[in-house]
């Protein structure tokens, strides 16, 4: 069976999560990813957070499944010139250097048009332009100038980033969505293109709910279904809202049986209007289904931890399990607090190739996140992350070079 988007030859001089993200995202579709690295040291995460001395870490293989890695030092002349060659044969070139870089390297948009007029150049940065389109981002610092850690957390606490890297991952996506989309207009104007995911702007994208909450907030002065609206008081900009839902079906994360121990004991459960009945009836409350301080949505806003402690009564006497399997009897939403131990070892997620077991020649089996977008004519193969410069003869010999001039290259320590 085919691939999605085989035939399309990604020149991936991404490092760290941001970039690989997308790239890895496009490999796992069936495009052929070329993985450009500097010799002797390559993407500086396979060095870190090393759980094996001496071995690609994890944080490197889980990020570069199915990609192509070649050596090169681009800063001679033989290996500008190899790069050349690549730019020409590729379809998409993908980066995340700090602003600036790729155009010190001797490859700016106006060289990379001139030696091929149909490639696509995407990269991720921290900003778009503006007052810090120069300025360095890493993960925390998107998700904090994204809007997201400023409307996380509990209203008496100082903002939290959340452990999902929505800046660096959430970025990548992005990315990847914007080139297919490039691809895609390519083949109706035959023209190359950029594209650019500013990492606040992803974040932001992501963070979208709460700027209409903000607006909101200008114009009533209140946002009912926050936890803040029982006590009346809100300031100039959306607070942190706990655990609350952040739309129209109030939500909060209740304890379970055995909290006191575990730490992940715990339910996240909504109080949807439509099975508010049959809420009352699992915790033993049904004087609420008609109560006029309970009996409508808009009468129970401002009694919602009220609410959410009753409830909570109930599911301590659960264990979380238990409580989804009864609350689920009633198509009450819920979900359990999964640890990432829970994750890993869940059969549903191996079956359906959301957690995949990897064989890696130095490490031996590890877990990893497989693709979480199916096609049903392009199902995904998982493959190991390539070892470092593992195919700069096979790529080179690719593009036309004999081998005794791939003999030279590496004797000059070009590759």
């Amino acid at each position: 069976m085919s691939k999605a988007l085989e035939g399309v030859r990604i020149l991936d001089f991404t490092h760290v999560q941001s970039g690989p993200t997308c790239t890895q995202l496009l490999a796992w579709f069936g495009a052929d990813v070329i993985k450009v690295e500097r010799a002797g040291e390559g993407d500086a995460t396979r060095a870190q957070l090393r759980d094996i001395p001496g071995v690609d870490s994890l944080y490197f293989t889980m990020l570069n499944h199915n990609k192509r890695s070649i050596t090169l030092d681009a800063k001679r002349p033989a290996g500008k010139g190899v790069l050349e060659d690549l730019i020409r044969e590729c379809d998409v070139l993908v980066e995340n250097f700090a602003p600036g870089a790729l155009d010190r390297m001797g490859f700016t948009w106006e060289r990379i048009q001139q030696l091929n007029p149909r490639m696509i150049v995407a990269s991720v940065k921290g900003f778009g332009p503006g007052p810090y389109e120069h300025c360095k981002v890493y993960e925390n610092v998107a998700q904090c100038t994204g809007g997201a850690a400023g409307t996380t957390g509990f209203d008496d606490g100082p903002p939290v980033v959340t452990g999902a890297q929505i800046g660096d991952s959430g970025s990548g996506l992005h990315l990847a969505l914007g080139i297919v989309t490039a691809l895609y207009q390519r083949n109706t104007t035959g023209r190359g293109q950029r594209v650019l995911t500013a990492m606040q702007d992803a974040v932001l994208n992501l963070c979208r709910v709460k700027l209409r909450d903000q607006q909101r907030l200008e114009r009533t002065g209140v946002m009912e279904e926050y936890p803040q609206y029982a006590g009346g008081t809100f300031g100039e900009s959306v607070p942190r809202a706990g655990n609350a839902s952040g739309g129209g079906q109030p939500g909060w994360i209740l304890k379970c049986r055995g909290w006191e121990k575990d730490p992940n004991a715990y339910i996240y459960f909504i109080a949807q209007a439509a099975v508010w009945p049959a809420i009352c009836k699992v915790i033993g409350r049904t004087h609420w289904i008609t109560h006029p301080d309970f009996a409508t949505p808009r009468a129970r806003l401002p009694h919602l931890m009220e609410i959410f402690a009753a409830v909570e009564e109930w599911t301590t006497t659960q264990t979380k399990y238990e409580a989804m399997d009864v609350l689920n009897q009633y198509d009450i939403p819920c979900g359990p607090i999964l640890s990432m131990k829970e994750i890993a070892n869940e059969p549903s997620l191996r079956a359906s190739g959301t957690v995949v077991e990897v064989d890696h020649p130095e490490r031996g089996p590890y877990l990893t996140v497989g693709n979480p977008i199916k096609l049903s004519d392009s199902p995904t193969e998982v493959t190991r992350s390539p070892l470092l410069g593992e195919h700069t003869e096979e790529v080179l010999a690719g593009l036309g070079y004999s081998a005794e001039r791939i003999a030279a290259l590496r004797e000059e320590r070009v590759i």
